[in-house]
């Protein structure tokens, strides 16, 4: 039997309905927000496949065209491979749900989170984010819930959760969050909710301001917490066992005594294939001694090596105070960075943090190289791309070249964001802007490297931006009340910390974020400090910038297409188009440029030929140009009648030659001085109110002295 739980949820009524659709998945939520309807379920397998020693967790997100009373595009007219969109919400559901499972939890699961129906006021993010929490809560499988999660807006100095898609057009940010329900640390309280995942874009927000709103976000989320609560005390079922294998204490000693000497002795190696050259040796070498021939055996070892490795890290930042490459917990790495590096781009930079490395490359484009992008929630026309690629050579592996996964997907999207708030309007850059970032070596921040590397080569593309925008990522290890707070993160501090958080900005404030959390106790304190340890981080990466560069070029590059606008009248748009697209072919065929019409009579030409883009503005001038009283015209005799004929003077325009003013002396017919196809210069007498145009051969003819 269904049952319906329903709240207020950020003013508006939000709704579960359980036990109602999919009932042989093991969890299952129909999420109604609004006009907005979600199905979410959760589908975790009973057995766990042999060796497998990991949660083999998938989350898919999709959206139904038929959710919009939409056709899906293309040749088959059915839903196909997910767009980015769906993507990044798969990407968030996962990243807030993966840190939840108990440890040792093996079995293979997977979320399905499907949009049935959407408003275009009420985030499907929101509402499947918190139907797969729900789905797990009211479920078997084990999870530590609930979660929920909100998007929060600035709009007019004012904090909002969940606001429409129009209202935050408005907003000086949107930052997705997700809290979860923790035991209160302070009395008073039935429980706290402390920050689990969040990502995020602004208008460079000052970070108390970005305090506030993820301490706002988590209060909002309460009343779907509750919700949550409700559903599994009603309806939510016993969960699985999940039986944590006894560590074998004299197994453990005999690894740790032959592999703890090598280890420590890698962990010493600051630079990256040095190091990891090192434990490799360390790590296949006790495996194959104290394991043997008995695989399980040998997998056991391998992980207890990896723990050994953690605790060997988080020990010498906690305890000794030092990091693997000897910095302390604020010292950002060396950063050097070029631009103009490849001379045929618009524009290009190396940036160098450590031992990652970003070449970002630039190209300049027209509006027809912008991107749709169409969603079930409407169509987006995108004037910037950031494209990232994580090649295998750039950690030192060989691996087959793929198509970009999740992760290239994600981190572009993240640099996307950081760079958008200082980007030039259309009307001051009417360019299309795509920005490559190819990751040639990673040892940590490669989608920090790729917003630094992005800044520097818009700059050297000569595209105004108006600020200098830096990224960072910060770390974090916590052990009881020792805290400590890692600027410039390594991957070896990355994989053993306990979160990662990327931040970037100018030096006024945030322009996106993202974070990921793997342990309770996140407080307002560390919080806090991460931004303030961020900001100063940043500012230093900032200098660094100008270092290289100051400002924008004061041009774009040779290579790059010159776009000029040409302005005409709206009823003008047809006659440069011309029948069956005839006149701007031609211009195209003469000129080699390229052209772009709007329905509101902008027209941009652009073209790497100074000359070929001047001959093609003329070319528009005059098609669209307009008769001018006292101007002569050279025209051409298109009708002939008894009392005069009509002379096109311009494309599309005619103009009445009376008989009386085609010679100075007195004709009897127009026959006898004109025929059809004739060139003639004719002066413009007059333009009446309805458009009438009343030309002179003969005042054209005084007027050349003849």
């Amino acid at each position: 039997m269904s049952s319906v739980f329903s709240t207020n949820f950020a003013g508006r009524n939000f709704s579960i309905k359980t036990n109602y659709v999919a009932a042989q998945a093991d969890g299952s939520t129909l999420v109604y927000y609004g006009d907005t309807v979600v199905l979410v379920t959760a589908v975790s397998l009973k057995s766990v496949r042999e060796g497998v020693d990991f949660l083999p967790l998938t989350v898919d997100y999709q959206e139904m065209t038929f959710a919009a009373g939409k056709f899906p595009g293309g040749f088959f007219k059915r839903e196909g491979r997910p767009n980015e969109r769906e993507i990044l919400t798969s990407r968030i559901i996962d990243r807030a749900l993966r840190p939840l499972f108990p440890k040792g939890y093996y079995s293979e699961t997977q979320m399905v989170a499907t949009l049935l129906s959407v408003d275009k006021e009420n985030d499907p993010d929101v509402a499947a984010m918190i139907g797969a929490s729900a789905a797990l809560e009211i479920s078997d499988i084990p999870f530590k819930g609930p979660i929920a999660g909100v998007r929060v807006g600035r709009i007019n100095g004012e904090l909002v959760a969940n606001a429409s898609a129009e209202a935050m057009k408005e907003s000086e940010m949107s930052l997705f969050l997700v809290g979860r329900k923790v035991l209160p640390k302070t009395s008073g309280r039935a429980y706290d909710v402390e920050l689990v995942m969040m990502e995020g874009e602004a208008k460079e927000v000052p970070e108390e301001i970005i305090v506030e709103a993820i301490q706002f976000g988590l209060e909002a989320i309460r009343p779907v917490i509750d919700l949550q609560d409700q559903m599994r005390q009603a309806v939510g079922l016993a969960k699985r066992s999940v039986e944590e294998e006894k560590p074998d204490e004299e197994l453990i000693a005999r690894v740790r005594q032959e592999a703890l000497p090598g280890l420590t002795e890698g962990y010493g190696m600051p630079r990256k294939l040095e190091r990891y050259g090192k434990l490799g040796e360390v790590r296949d070498a006790v495996v194959k001694s104290v394991g043997g021939e008995d695989a399980m055996l040998r997998k056991k070892v391998a992980a207890m090596i990896e723990q050994m490795e953690s605790r060997i890290l988080r020990d010498m930042i906690l305890k000794d105070k030092k990091r693997i490459d000897g910095r302390s917990s604020t010292d950002i790495r060396p950063i050097s960075s070029e631009v103009g590096v490849l001379p045929r781009a618009h524009g290009s930079a190396l940036f160098n943090r450590g031992e990652t490395q970003a070449l970002a490359a630039l190209t300049l484009g027209t509006s027809s190289d912008e991107q749709r992008m169409d969603y079930v929630g409407g169509e987006e026309m995108r004037s910037f791309l950031l494209h990232y690629n994580f090649p295998p050579f750039s950690v030192g592996e060989a691996k087959m070249l793929r198509s970009p996964g999740r992760r290239e997907i994600g981190h572009g999207a993240l640099a996307r964001k950081a760079l958008v708030p200082v980007l030039p309007s259309a009307e001051e850059f009417p360019y299309t802007i795509r920005i490559v970032s190819e990751i040639l070596s990673s040892n940590g921040s490669s989608s920090m490297a790729t917003v630094c590397g992005g800044i520097l080569c818009l700059m050297d593309g000569g595209v105004p931006v108006k600020d200098i925008v830096a990224g960072i990522a910060m770390g974090l290890l916590k052990e009881g009340d020792e805290v400590v707070v890692l600027s410039d993160i390594l991957g070896d501090e990355d994989h053993a910390g306990d979160m990662d958080f990327k931040v970037c900005g100018t030096e006024k404030g945030v322009t996106a974020m993202q974070m990921d959390i793997k342990i309770d106790g996140l407080t307002e304190e560390i919080l806090r400090k991460a931004l303030a340890q961020a900001r100063d981080g940043r500012l230093h990466i900032i200098g660094k910038i100008r270092e290289t560069i100051t400002s924008p070029r004061g041009d774009i590059s040779l290579y790059a297409p010159r776009i000029t606008t040409v302005k005409v009248k709206e009823d003008q748009v047809r006659t440069v188009i011309g029948s069956g697209g005839k006149n701007i072919r031609q211009i195209i065929s003469e000129t080699g440029v390229t052209i772009d019409v709007e329905d509101d009579g902008t027209v941009r030409i652009a073209s790497a030929d100074a000359e070929a883009a001047a001959r093609a503005v003329a070319m528009v001038k005059w098609l669209t140009e307009e008769a001018e009283v006292g101007k002569i015209y050279r025209g051409t005799v298109k009708k002939i009648v008894d009392f005069g004929a009509f002379v096109e003077i311009l494309p599309g325009t005619e103009g009445l030659l009376h008989i009386s003013q085609i010679a100075k002396e007195r004709i009897a017919k127009v026959t006898d001085v004109l025929q059809e196809g004739d060139e003639v210069m004719v002066k413009v007498l007059e333009v009446d109110k309805s458009g009438k145009i009343r030309l002179s051969r003969k005042e054209a003819l005084d007027a050349e002295g003849k």
